[in-house]
């Protein structure tokens, strides 16, 4: 594993993991009931975290469905001997009595996993915030449990996702390339999803239920850490941006949120969004942020970067570089977590924190920032 990014807020970061009851029965393999996992960074004090081993950043289980699914040679026992598999984080360290803070809850991509975003997790904790990432069973690559054996990837969900395959990656590669004002855009990404979306699209209410299942169980056990008063964030990548959007749109408890180079799917029509949303994508993706940019009335934000691609915007830029590098992206890693969570924290601080002294985000060698009110 490569060398991960170390927090560079006020706060340490503590982290720990939950396994939510839920009766909601499990529609991708009937019989079962849907078993719900999450884990939460949270801040603490850096003084107490002293003498406190940090967490393993990824377990025996996890690294067998990530090689499993994208077919990598990595190894956990090689990984563990030479001391790299850490997370910047501490479990189960002491919280910070009589302080709360604003929540963002956090969707991993499809056939991802929960802590696919770590990086940027810890970092948004360490600036003060509990961040919550929700594992989606089956459609992870491993969702790990606190009290069962983990489910690992359902393949075939990725091939149904994506049929008729080779005129959907035909459709999608066209898309893409399309030009147009971002009205016209809206309509070529719509007919789109009518002829190839529809699986994704019946998914958006499944992943919502896992998270108000999630939260529920945060509203029950930390109510005294996190500060609802200001309203929940949310933020996800690639289909769990489209998640982050659905939510946003449909549900007056979430404040804001944030889509990292994902789809919008969903039938959205006519309908504008009304609270703040930051659209992040590669260039080959800038199109996708066509409804973001023109269907609001809520101030909306882009953010395009340069020599990136979709997978670089997960840990694996970092944590396995030698074996993702065609999909992450030519950009230097450190640079595009700098500027990924600059954006974050630019965004969040105004909308969750509403700080009138954010630092200003402009556009630089490595993003092209804009804002539309």
């Amino acid at each position: 594993m490569g060398k991960n990014p170390k927090p560079t807020g006020q706060y340490a970061v503590g982290t720990m993991t939950f396994t939510a009851k839920e009766e909601r029965d499990e529609v991708l393999h009937p019989g079962a009931k849907r078993r719900i996992s999450a884990r939460v960074y949270y801040p603490v004090t850096k003084d107490s975290v002293i003498g406190i081993e940090k967490a393993e950043y990824m377990s025996r289980d996890m690294c067998k469905g990530i090689k499993d699914a994208f077919k990598l040679p990595i190894n956990y026992d090689n990984e563990t001997a030479a001391g790299n598999n850490v997370s910047e984080c501490y479990q189960d360290a002491p919280r910070i009595a009589g302080e709360k803070f604003p929540l963002i809850i956090f969707n991993h991509g499809y056939q991802s996993f929960r802590e696919g975003n770590s990086f940027l997790c810890i970092e948004l904790a360490s600036h003060g915030y509990i961040v919550m990432t929700v594992g989606h069973p089956f459609e992870g690559v491993c969702t790990e449990y606190d009290d069962a054996a983990p489910t690992f990837a359902d393949k075939q969900l990725l091939k149904t996702a994506n049929k008729p395959m080779i005129p959907n990656i035909i459709a999608l590669n066209k898309l893409t390339k399309a030009k147009g004002t971002d009205e016209e855009l809206v309509k070529m990404i719509d007919k789109y999803q009518e002829r190839f979306g529809r699986f994704l699209i019946n998914r958006l209410p499944e992943w919502a239920e896992d998270i108000y299942t999630a939260l529920d169980h945060v509203k029950e056990t930390m109510d005294d850490m996190v500060d609802f008063d200001k309203g929940i964030g949310l933020a996800g990548h690639s289909f769990g941006g489209a998640v982050a959007y659905y939510l946003c749109m449909n549900d007056p408890q979430f404040k804001c949120g944030a889509n990292i180079d994902g789809m919008l799917f969903g039938q959205y029509h006519d309908q504008v969004m009304d609270k703040p949303f930051l659209m992040i994508a590669c260039e080959e993706h800038e199109v996708l942020a066509a409804r973001v940019c023109c269907m609001h009335s809520a101030p909306a934000y882009k953010a395009v970067f340069r020599d990136m691609k979709h997978v670089g915007f997960s840990d694996m830029k970092h944590a396995i570089p030698k074996f993702m590098s065609g999909t992450t992206g030519k950009l230097d890693a450190d640079l595009m977590h700098v500027n990924l969570c600059k954006c974050h924290l630019y965004f969040f601080d105004a909308h969750l924190k509403e700080n009138s002294k954010i630092a200003d985000v402009k556009s630089n060698d490595v993003i092209r920032f804009e804002i539309y009110k």
